[in-house]
């Protein structure tokens, strides 16, 4: 028997989580893994990355399989990032990420899924069309409860559960999860319940996708342009993700896990501990890599924080946010607003500007007469398609055709359309008075270490007419 093993794991999920860069000595998995391994409840409070759960993962999974069902319920959102780390913590389990109903009915009904990851509205689905029975349950695993958008959903599941069925929550919130540990977890271990941390900074951060997270490293470095980096996780789950993303043969960009070397940059992936934290701002200039809902978090843990741009995410704005801008600048600068100033000032000396215009905007937007007060769009400028030879089988991304039409073209970011990534071409929509220009100079790029070519797109080409005999 190893040593992970004695901490309650079974064979296959023990070998996993050996994989995956964990060890015996760490507290957080000595203290989560026999607890769950065992089948008792658990409430398990960690920063919102998933990894952190995986020693409460890998003792629920150890208690599955021969008849034992288990079932991870997260946001829908959330689902690929959930479904990543429960495929790899399960070891030979069957695993099934479901999005929908269909497969995951069929598959059930043939008992064919030992682990169920999937979202509070689709689990309750397939509970009143009698395809997941509580009564078959042995675990549930809520990951997250405090993002979900309508936690009611799983009061008829919960209801039928056996009384003896595990119950592991882990949040990120305690107080945002509590009415839901209490309805349903009440006797529960909980683990990880430490007293609000003083922020520590300065930090940069990062908004990104849950998806997007590994893609983004690279948009990241280069905006940065760090002499070294180091990107730093919890564990391996995500390495060879990130390996293909960081940049290829970059010897100043390295990869760890545990404490990191000093460099100039330290990218989190996996957002850190207030421990952790301190042990990176120690160690050089620390990014945080935020995804949607972690917001609260990142904010209890670091201050002063500055936000980083990256191309793509925040430059995509909508015609309504456009519209609105336009209103507040006419209003700036055809009215200047002496009394208003004369009433925020206050506001100003105790609260940040930011928040303060945050507040105002929200009640502007709340108000029915705000689109009627605010002035038409803008006429669209004419737009052609630029087709670009290179595509998802050289490697290329959408992100790399941006950065290079706004670094080497130097187009503006808000003239650059949509973007149709092909299998070995790409369509990009530009103004149509400017597409020449950009073909001939983006013709002289190389994306990928692949010389691009490229022309302004004419569409299909009729077929010529056939000649009569």
């Amino acid at each position: 028997m190893t040593e992970l093993e004695q901490l309650h794991l079974s064979p296959s999920v023990a070998a996993a989580v050996d994989r995956l860069g964990w060890r015996t000595d760490d507290p957080a998995l000595r203290d989560v893994a026999p607890t769950a391994g065992r089948g008792h409840n658990l409430v398990l409070v960690a920063p919102p990355s998933p990894a952190y759960a995986v020693p409460a993962l890998a003792g629920m999974a150890s208690r599955l399989g021969g008849g034992t069902r288990g079932v991870l319920l997260c946001a829908e959102a959330q689902l690929p990032e959930w479904g990543t780390l429960a495929v790899a913590v399960a070891g030979g389990l069957r695993v099934q990420v479901a999005q929908g109903t269909a497969r995951a009915m069929r598959r059930l009904k043939a008992g064919e899924i030992d682990l169920l990851v999937t979202s509070p509205e689709t689990a309750l689905a397939l509970h009143q069309r009698s395809a997941l029975a509580p009564d078959s349950t042995g675990a549930v695993f809520l990951a997250w409860p405090e993002t979900w958008e309508s936690p009611e959903s799983l009061t008829p599941i919960m209801q039928d559960l056996p009384k003896d069925a595990q119950r592991i929550v882990v949040t990120a919130s305690p107080d945002g999860a509590a009415a839901l540990v209490e309805r349903y977890a009440r006797r529960a271990l909980t683990v990880g319940l430490a007293p609000p941390p003083v922020p520590q900074g300065p930090v940069r951060t990062v908004g990104v996708p849950w998806e997007r997270r590994a893609r983004a490293l690279g948009d990241l470095i280069e905006i940065l342009d760090p002499a070294t980096a180091v990107v730093w996780t919890l564990d391996r789950s995500r390495h060879d993700e990130i390996a293909r993303a960081i940049p290829v043969g970059d010897a100043g960009v390295r990869l760890v896990v545990g404490d990191a070397p000093k460099a100039s940059v330290i990218v989190a992936f996996d957002l850190p501990t207030p421990e952790r934290l301190t042990q990176l701002l120690g160690a050089g200039q620390v990014a945080l890599m935020v995804p949607p809902g972690a917001e609260p978090y990142v904010e209890r843990i670091a201050a002063p924080r500055r936000p980083v741009r990256l191309p793509g995410m925040v430059d995509s704005l909508t015609a309504e946010a456009a519209t609105r801008r336009a209103a507040v600048v006419s209003a700036i600068e055809s009215q200047p607003p002496h009394a208003a100033s004369f009433v925020l000032a206050p506001l100003f000396e105790r609260y940040d500007p930011t928040a303060v215009a945050a507040a105002l905007y929200n009640l502007w937007t709340a108000t029915p007469a705000a689109a009627a007060a605010a002035p038409p769009p803008p006429q669209t400028a004419a737009t052609a398609k630029i087709y670009v030879g290179i595509g998802k089988n050289d490697g290329a991304t959408v992100n790399d055709l941006v950065a290079v039409l706004t670094k080497e073209v130097r187009v503006e970011r808000d003239k650059i359309g949509r973007v149709e990534l092909r299998d070995s071409y790409a369509l990009v929509e530009l103004p149509a008075a400017d597409a020449e220009r950009i073909a001939a100079a983006l013709s002289r790029s190389t994306i990928r270490r692949k010389r691009v070519t490229a022309r302004v797109d004419r569409g299909p080409s009729k077929p010529k007419p056939k000649p009569r005999k």
